[in-house]
C-alpha cells in the first residue's frame, strides 16, 4: 500500500465548534462511527464501525506507516480523532509526517476550505451529497429527549436504518469527492515545501499551550459578579425594566436630552464628549457592560483538553490569498493589549478569587479582565515563555522588493522607520524623543495606512482623526508619503500593468524578483521563496471608475465565493503579505527543535527551560532565508512567566 484517501464520521457529545477538535475527542462517549477509505484508489470501503466491523489490519498498520501516504480533506479532524481511536493517550497523536490534507492543497490555488464548495468550484461529477448535514446532526450529536423518541439523547443506527445506509452512502461519497479533487489538482502539486511547513504546523497544534485554569475560572465568575453590580447601577439610575435594551436605552437618552441613532462604540464615544454627567456616567456603565472579555475566558474553558492546554488553535493557509495562517478557537490574533502598570498585581487578586480587593483597586473590572487575557496562557512549571517577534516586517519588505533605498539604509542601520518617514515627507530631522517628535505620529500613521495605495480613507480607519489630525492635512500626507516613497509608487503600477498583461495576453512577466503567469485558468504570481499566490480565473473588468481592472474568483468579505476585484496595491499587498508569511514559517523551521506553542501575525512564543538564551532566539529568527538575499531582518524579544505584550 502506498496511498490511503480516508474520510470519517464521529459521534461526540461535545460540541466540535466551541471546544475544537482535540478536546472533542477526549468525550467519554466519543467514538468513530463509519470508517471510508480507498487504498492506492480502489473502490472506496465503507466499515460500519457502529456496526460492529472492524477496520482492516492492513488498513490500521498504515496508519501508523510513515510510508504510507495518507489523505483527508481537513486532514487534522481525521489524524486526532484515529489517534483517540487508536488509544493514544492525551497530548500524543499519529505523527503528521505521511499525512497530506487536501483541503490545505485545494488552499494553496485560492478555492474554497469546505469539501462542498471546493467540489463545486471545480465542478466535480461526484459532488458531495446535500443530505449530509441533515444526517450528521442526526447520528453525530446528542438529541433533545422526547416522548415520541423514548426520552433517549442519542439517535443510533438501530433508530433509523434506512437514515443509516444513505448515511454510509455519504460517508463513501466524500471519499470519492475528495480522491476527484485531488485527480483535478494533480496538476499543480503542493511542494515539499509547504507540506513541511503544514506538518509543522501540525506539530505546534498537537503541541497546544497550557492555559490557567484557575485565573480562566475566576475571571469568569469576577465577570458575572461586575456585570450584576454594573445592570443593578444601570437599573437604580435609568429605572428602565432592561438597561441593556438598545431600544429602551435611546429612549431613555432621548428623554433627558441625548438623541442618538446608535449605541455603538464608536458612538457612545461621541457621545461622551458632550453628556452631562448623570448620561455620561450611564453610558460610561455601558461601555463597561459591553467588555467581551469573557467571550474569551469562556473560549478557552471550552477549549482546555484534561491536560489544561488549548490544541487545535491555528489553521494553515488559513488566509488563502497570502497563504497566511489565521487563528482558531480561543482567537490569538485579536487579543486585547495589555497596559496596566501593576498587571502581576491585578492578576494574582483575580487568581486568588479577592473581587473584594479588585473592586476597591479598579474603577474598571472588565477592562483590567480584557487585559489579562494574554495572562491566562502560561509555560510549564518551571518553564518559561520567549517572545520574539519581527520589526516592521511588512515595511523592510515592500523596500527591499520596490528597492526604495532610503528605507533600506534605515534599516540597516537600525533606525526608527516612523521619524525617518517623516523626516523624508517632510524635510526635516525628526527624532522620536527629540526634534520634531510631534512629527513622528504622522509619520507612523502614514507608514500603517499607506503603504499598499491607501489614501485619505485609510487614514482615517486608521484613526488620524481621532490621534488629533485635521481633515485638511490628511490629503497633503497622503502626497507627502507617496513624494517621499516613489520606488514603492512604481512598483504598484508596475505589477497593475504586469497583471493586466498576463490575464489578456496569457503570458508569462518577471519584475521585481517575481514570476507572474496564467496556467489552467489561474493566475500565479511566484514569490522569491519559489511558493506561489493563485488567482482563479482572472479576467480584465471595468471598476467604478470607468477604468480597467482584473477580477478572479475567490472567497470574498461576505465569505462566499464570488468575482473578486483587484488592482496593483492590492496584488502587491498580498505579495508582501505572503513573503512575511514565507520568512516566517522560514524562522519557524530554523526554531524547530525549539517548543514553539503559538504564532501571533509575526511573533513566535516558544516554551522553555529557564535556560535557554533569548539573545540565541531572536538572533536565529531574525536570519535571511537564502532567497531574500538584500533584505534587512531583525527580530526583538522578551522572556515572561505568564503571555503578555511589551
Amino acid at each position: 500500500m502506498k496511498t490511503l484517501s480516508i474520510d470519517i464520521e464521529t459521534y461526540s457529545s461535545n460540541d466540535l465548534k466551541k471546544c475544537g477538535m482535540y478536546k472533542y475527542c477526549e468525550a467519554d462517549d466519543f467514538e468513530i462511527l463509519l470508517f471510508a477509505y480507498s487504498a492506492d484508489c480502489a473502490e472506496v470501503q465503507v466499515v460500519d464501525l457502529a456496526g460492529g466491523e472492524k477496520i482492516p489490519a492492513d488498513v490500521l498498520s498504515a496508519l501508523e506507516d510513515d510510508d504510507v501516504i495518507k489523505y483527508a480533506y481537513n486532514a487534522m479532524f481525521e489524524r486526532v480523532c484515529l489517534s483517540r481511536y487508536l488509544d493514544y493517550p492525551t497530548g500524543e497523536y499519529l505523527e503528521p509526517y505521511s499525512w497530506r490534507c487536501t483541503m490545505v492543497w485545494a488552499a494553496t490555488l485560492g478555492l474554497p476550505l469546505s469539501l462542498e464548495s471546493a467540489g463545486a468550484v471545480l465542478g466535480l461529477e461526484q459532488q458531495k451529497m446535500s443530505e449530509g448535514k441533515s444526517l450528521i446532526r442526526y447520528f453525530c450529536i446528542p438529541c433533545k429527549p422526547t416522548k415520541a423518541n423514548g426520552n433517549r439523547t442519542r439517535n443510533l443506527p438501530i433508530h433509523a436504518p434506512d437514515k443509516w445506509e444513505i448515511f454510509k452512502a455519504y460517508n463513501k461519497r466524500d471519499v470519492e469527492a475528495e480522491m476527484a479533487i485531488q485527480n483535478k489538482l494533480s496538476r499543480f502539486p503542493v511542494s515539499e515545501n509547504v507540506w513541511d511547513e503544514y506538518h509543522l504546523d501540525q506539530e505546534i497544534n498537537d503541541r497546544g499551550i497550557t492555559l490557567d485554569m484557575t485565573l480562566v475560572k475566576n475571571a469568569i465568575a469576577f465577570d458575572e459578579m461586575t456585570k450584576a453590580e454594573l445592570n443593578k447601577t444601570m437599573k437604580d439610575i435609568t429605572e428602565l425594566e432592561n438597561p441593556n435594551s438598545v431600544l429602551q436605552m435611546k429612549e431613555w437618552l432621548s428623554e433627558n436630552g441625548l438623541k442618538t441613532d446608535s449605541l455603538d462604540k464608536k458612538a457612545v464615544s461621541e457621545l461622551l464628549k458632550t453628556a452631562p454627567p448623570k448620561l455620561a456616567k450611564v453610558l460610561e456603565l455601558r461601555q463597561q457592560l459591553a467588555k467581551s472579555s469573557v467571550k474569551k475566558y469562556q473560549a478557552m474553558q471550552n477549549a482546555a483538553c484534561s491536560d489544561n492546554r488549548a490544541r487545535g488553535m491555528f489553521q494553515f493557509y488559513g488566509a488563502n490569498r497570502s497563504g497566511r495562517f489565521s487563528g482558531r478557537l480561543i482567537q490569538l490574533q485579536n487579543l486585547p493589549q495589555n497596559h496596566l502598570p501593576d498587571l502581576e498585581q491585578a492578576r494574582e487578586l483575580v487568581r486568588i478569587g479577592d473581587y473584594e480587593n479588585m473592586s476597591m483597586l479598579y474603577d474598571n473590572i472588565p477592562d483590567v479582565l480584557s487585559q489579562l487575557i494574554r495572562t491566562a496562557f502560561i509555560p510549564y512549571k518551571g518553564g518559561k515563555f520567549i517572545v520574539s517577534d519581527f520589526s516592521a516586517i511588512e515595511a523592510r519588505v515592500i523596500a527591499w522588493i520596490a528597492g526604495e533605498k532610503w528605507r533600506l539604509d534605515v534599516f540597516k542601520n537600525g533606525g526608527d522607520i516612523y521619524c525617518a518617514s517623516a523626516s523624508q515627507m517632510f524635510k526635516v530631522p525628526v527624532e522620536k524623543h527629540g526634534i520634531n517628535s510631534e512629527l513622528r505620529q504622522k509619520g507612523k500613521i502614514s507608514e500603517l495606512a499607506l503603504g499598499y495605495g491607501g489614501s485619505v480613507g485609510a487614514l482615517k480607519s486608521m484613526g488620524a482623526l481621532e490621534m488629533g489630525l485635521a481633515e485638511d492635512e490628511l490629503k497633503p500626507l497622503v502626497d507627502a508619503w507617496r513624494t517621499a516613497n516613489p520606488h514603492i509608487v512604481r512598483l504598484w503600477w508596475d505589477i497593475d500593468s504586469a497583471v493586466k498583461k498576463v490575464v489578456k495576453e496569457k503570458a508569462a512577466v518577471e519584475l521585481y524578483g517575481l514570476k507572474i503567469f496564467y496556467k489552467s485558468g489561474i493566475m500565479f504570481i511566484k514569490l522569491p521563496s519559489g511558493r506561489c499566490l493563485a488567482y482563479v480565473k482572472p479576467k480584465i473588468g471595468e471598476n467604478i471608475f470607468g477604468g480597467e481592472s482584473v477580477t478572479y474568483e475567490g472567497v470574498g468579505s461576505t465569505k462566499k465565493w464570488e468575482r473578486i476585484e483587484s488592482y496593483g496595491p492590492k496584488f502587491v499587498e498580498n505579495i508582501v503579505q505572503g513573503i512575511a508569511r514565507d520568512i516566517l514559517c522560514y524562522s519557524m523551521q530554523t526554531l524547530r527543535t525549539c517548543s514553539i506553542v503559538a504564532h501571533v501575525h509575526d511573533e513566535l512564543i516558544i516554551e522553555c527551560r529557564k535556560d535557554m538564551s533569548l539573545k540565541a532566539v531572536c538572533e536565529q529568527m531574525g536570519r535571511t532565508p537564502l532567497w531574500a538575499k538584500g533584505l534587512q531582518l531583525s527580530a526583538d524579544g522578551y522572556e515572561c512567566e505568564f503571555y503578555r505584550k511589551e
